[in-house]
Order: structure tokens, then sequence, then C-alpha cells
């Protein structure tokens, strides 16, 4: 960011919009993952009152939520989000819409033959594209719009031009590509009136580590790397243009803000800080340029994700005191870096630190619920975009009982992130290497012993796959998905005896899932069981009516057990989904025979050879 010092120009048009704002040069997110971390700007409290502490945590209703607020004071909201991992509806976040009149997501998990791009994440363009309609539509109202951008994650991946001039450095090439897109959504706000008199709000969630502390990414530690972050607020007439304050401040303290601009009254509920009001709460003393004003940051993936210990950060004047297994003291001034731990040096400082963060966590926290557990569908998703989840509860984990200390296991964690990022991009032989090396120093940790299996699947190498699939399964009982896998691997060597009970404990596990159901049935035929293939099979179509695999299925199987008129409506429909399957028109020919409409039947014969005679 120019504005906070760079001079590589990847920022332009956020450098001109920092000229005409208060920037906050020490600002501190409270989480380092994508989600909890929004919750904090959206709702101005912190994670332990909150209890969205991770990625699959709901907003609950009585929790204070700027968007539902502005609502109810008659302004038109809307949210448009660039990734599935902030899609209420799919995965990681549920609730987050309350209040939106709109809220752009509508994400999937990736298919087939499908880019990222078009099913769990959009450009930074696509979504100021979106935004640009919804303002047209609204501009004649007081607005309140949240525009989200998710390309500065990995995989690193800038479009055209942005991929060929950044090649050897792909994350500036990103943050130079989502600027260039942010400079169009303000000069449409130029071209229609709308720049000047908005409050316009730009933060950044979380940062990433290449390597400072042995992180790769986000999420597992709380140095600056991470957690400090840019802020910019730009007031309506371009009020307090040029100024910067350098005291701290947190991402609890934009929704306040927001609120106090918009001149109504924060709930006594929100936790954070009006900044325009609070003046000398976050603008350096003139003798210091480290303000009283404490900052906290937490993260529980560690635990969540592995089961090591959970982290928790307390800035205060000079000092970064983290608290871990082995605590840590940094001098912020000295050591901007955080690299010399001082914790053994000054006992006095560590105990005093340790408890002012006690008591500010205890005096911030609410009633946390338990963790939420995932379904296998949303850990799927949120393992397709890279963040790992094994469902640990925080709650049943004991304080004198801390887990591992995340800097001992850090590289454990780089590969297995490399391995999912190298799944997603379908280069299996990659995966398992890394994959090999982290369960021979994590044997027990399931997710990899379930992707290492998964791996040699999609290679077909079912053999090699199904003792780790069968280690997964008894270490993750309640995964659903080790079941779902290691059902699927039973299926492709044809072993349904033993397919069967591991589907059906996939589909208990995950009843909403289709695929899971309709792979079900075809086991039930094949074992001939069928009626139960033919409820499941119906139980397919209740979930998804269109699905041609599963109206082809159930027609076959009606009609080879005598019923063709029951038969006929599936196969029917079947030829209209794939006109162009050859086993749907010899499959309904075949119903008409039973029926005894040779006519329709030579129709369906004939149709089904010119389709096999085509190259």
């Amino acid at each position: 960011m120019g504005f906070l010092g760079s001079k590589a120009g990847l920022t332009p048009n956020l450098d001109r919009v920092a000229l005409e704002s208060d920037v906050f040069t020490h600002a501190y997110s409270q989480v380092p993952l994508t989600t909890p971390s929004h919750a904090t700007m959206l709702t101005g409290t912190y994670p332990q009152f909150s209890g969205l502490r991770d990625l699959g945590d709901p907003l609950g209703k009585e929790i204070p939520f700027l968007p539902d607020i502005l609502h109810h004071h008659g302004y038109a909201t809307a949210a448009f989000v660039g990734s599935q991992v902030l899609d209420p509806k799919s995965v990681a976040i549920p609730g987050f819409d309350r209040g939106f009149d709109t809220y752009d997501a509508d994400f999937h998990s990736r298919r087939a033959g499908e880019s990222r791009y078009e099913s769990e994440e959009r450009r930074a363009e696509v979504v100021v594209a979106r935004a640009e309609n919804w303002l047209a539509q609204h501009k004649g109202r007081p607005f309140f719009i949240w525009i989200h951008f998710y390309d500065p994650h990995e995989p690193y991946d800038p479009p055209t031009p942005f991929k060929e001039k950044y090649a050897a450095a792909p994350y500036d090439g990103e943050i130079a590509y989502v600027d260039s897109a942010f400079g169009k959504l303000l000069g449409f706000l130029h071209s229609q009136g709308l720049y000047t008199a908005s409050l316009i709000a730009v933060a950044a969630d979380h940062g990433e580590a290449f390597g400072e502390h042995g992180e790769e990414g986000h999420g597992f530690f709380l140095y600056d790397e991470t957690i400090h972050v840019p802020l910019l607020i730009k007031l309506p007439g371009q009020r307090m243009a040029g100024t910067r304050s350098s005291g701290s401040v947190g991402l609890v303290d934009l929704a306040p803000t927001i609120l106090s601009e918009a001149k109504i009254e924060a709930p006594p509920a929100m936790q954070g800080i009006a900044l325009t009001k609070q003046t000398s709460s976050y603008r350096s003393r003139a003798d210091s340029p480290w303000p009283a004003h404490q900052q906290y940051s937490e993260t529980d993936y560690p635990l969540r994700a592995f089961g090591w210990s959970s982290l928790h950060a307390l800035r205060v004047e000079k000092y970064l005191y983290v608290d871990a297994p082995h605590r840590e003291l940094y001098d912020r001034i000295e050591d901007p870096g955080s690299f010399e731990n001082l914790a053994t040096r000054s006992p006095a400082v560590v105990d005093t630190l340790s408890s002012l963060l006690g008591q500010f966590y205890q005096s911030t926290s609410g009633n946390t619920p338990a963790a939420t557990p995932l379904t296998m569908d949303q850990a799927e998703q949120l393992r397709a975009l890279g963040y790992i989840s094994t469902g640990a509860d925080v709650a049943t984990v004991s304080s004198n009982d801390r887990g591992a200390d995340p800097k001992e296991k850090i590289q454990i964690a780089n590969r297995l992130h490399r391995a999912l990022l190298a799944t997603e991009a379908d280069q299996y032989n990659d995966a398992i290497a890394l994959l090999t090396e982290v369960v021979k120093d994590e044997p027990n940790l399931a997710l990899a012993n379930l992707e290492l299996g998964s791996a040699y699947s999609r290679l077909g190498d079912y053999a090699a796959a199904m003792p780790w699939l069968m280690n997964a399964v008894r270490l993750s009982p309640d995964s659903g998905k080790a079941n779902m896998e290691l059902g699927m691997a039973f299926v492709s060597t044809n072993r349904w005896a033993e397919a069967a009970p591991q589907l059906e404990a996939a589909r208990s596990k995950a009843p909403g899932s289709e695929d899971v159901v309709f792979t079900l049935a075809t086991v039930y035929e094949q074992l001939g069981r069928t009626v139960d293939a033919e409820q499941a099979y119906k139980r397919a179509l209740e979930m998804d009516p269109e699905d041609y695999r599963a109206n082809l299925f159930l027609g076959r199987l009606l009609a080879m057990s005598g019923e063709p008129t029951s038969a006929l409506p599936y196969l029917r429909k079947a030829v209209r989904i794939q006109p162009n399957s050859a086993d749907a028109h010899k499959f309904l020919a075949n119903v008409f025979v039973q029926l005894g409409d040779e006519s329709d039947a030579r129709q369906e014969r004939a149709t089904q050879d010119q389709l096999l005679a085509k190259p």
C-alpha cells in the first residue's frame, strides 16, 4: 500500500483516496481469518463476545449487526462478496445476510470443467460491476453497500495484464489488480455524483505471511504480517482529508464509527470505539508513538484445524504480548518485526501483560456458544478454498491442556496447506508427496489421512488409497467425508457389500448430499436391494428433480422390475434433460416395447442408432 509507505507503486487509486481520508497507520485485525474478521468489522464486537471465531460459526440474532441497524433506519443495504467463504447460504457464516436487502453471493463448489472464478470465487471486476448496477438503482436514497474483494488470497492468480507484469510476484499482481478494480468503482461514484457526499471505509480483514515467522498464509500466528492491516476512512465532504492517525485502533471500531457518522446511536453491546468522536483514544500522544488503547487479537485456528494451542495477543504501548504455551514478548519500537522474544528476560512485564490480557478477555466475553460442527458439504467447501477444518470443539479443551505450541508445528501446517492447493489444482502426485510428509509427523491427523487417501483415489490407485481412508474413518468417526471417500473407493473396485455401510454412514452425517444418496442407490441396486434402491433414487430426485442420472437409473430400475408405466415419466425426463444420450433413448425404447407401443419404440431406437453412429 503506497499510502502506508510502500514504494512499489501498486495502489495508485487507493493512494489518491487516502489523500482525502483519515489514514489509520496502526490498525489491527482481531482475527487473522476472513469470516470472523469481517464479523468483527460488522458487529463491532470481539470474537469472544459474538462467538464468531472461526469459519462456520453462525451470527446470533442477539449480536448487533451494522447492516441490520442501518436497514431499520431506512437505509438500502447490499453486500457484494468475492468468495464462497462469505456466502451465508453455502458455507462459512450462517446468518450473515441479516439486514441486507441484497446479498450477492450464490457460489457453489467447483464442478468438473469449471474454473474457481465460475464457482467459488469472483474476480474483483465482476464484484464491482454487480455493485455498480445496484448503486445505479438505489442512489436516490441513503444506502450502505459492502463490497468485498477476495483476489489477494492463495492461489495468487491475477488476470492479464497483471499476471504477466507481476509474474515474479503474483501477490503484488493481485493487489495491483484489486486497486485497478477499485479505481473503476471510484470512477463510477464520481460519474454518478456519489463520491463527495459518501463515507467510504477501506479495510483489509487480515494480512498475509510469507515465512517471516515460518507461517505461509494466515490464520495461525498473531504477528504484524497478518494482524496489522490498512484502514482508511473518507468522510463526507472529505472532512479530515490528509489526516494520518498513528494511534492504535482495531477493526472492531469500524461499525461504531460508521454509526456515529450516520448519527445513529450504537447499541450498548457494541464494544468498539467511534473513532471520529473519540479522538483522544486513537491519536498518538505527543510524547509516545504508542497510545494507551490496547488491541486484542486471537486465533483458534491452530486448535480447530490441528488440535494445537489457540493463541491470544495484546498490543499495549510498545509491547506485543502473545499468550502461547511458550509465552512471547516483543518490543515493537526496538524490534518492529517481532523476532526477539523478551519473555524470559522480562518475566515481570510478561506476568503483568498476561494478567491484563486475562482481565480484558473476561470483561469482553459473552455467552459464547460452543463451536458449530461443520456439515460434510461445508467442510468440503472450506477445504476447496484452502482452509483446514476438523471441527474440534474449543469449549471442550481445558485451559491446562492447551495442545502443542503452533510455533513448533508450523511447517506441518504449511505442507498441508500446500497439499490442499495442489489437490485443488489436480496436481495429485505433488499433493501425495506433501501429505506423506505430514502423516509422518502427525500420523493421527484425520484430515491428512483423508486427503492422502483421496489423492490416491483420484489417480485410480485404490489399493494405496484404502488404508489411508480407513485411518481417516477411524480418526474422524463423525466426519462423513471420510465415509464417503472410502465408500466411493469400494464402489470403484466393485466391493458393493463393503461400500453400502460406508455410504450409509456418510448419508446419516450428510443427509443433504445428493451425490451420496444417488451413489448409495446404485450400490443397493447392485446388491439386489431393489426397494431400498428405488427409495434412494426417489430421495435423490427430491433433492434435485433435474438430475439426469437419477431419472435414468430409477426409470431403468422400475422397467426391470416390471413397472413400465411408473418408469415412463422418469425416462422421458432423462431424455429431455440429455437428448443426446443414447442410453436414455435405449431405455425409453425398451419401456415402449413393454407397453406395446412399437411405433414410439422404433422412433427411440432410430434416435439411439443415430447418436451411436455419430463420430
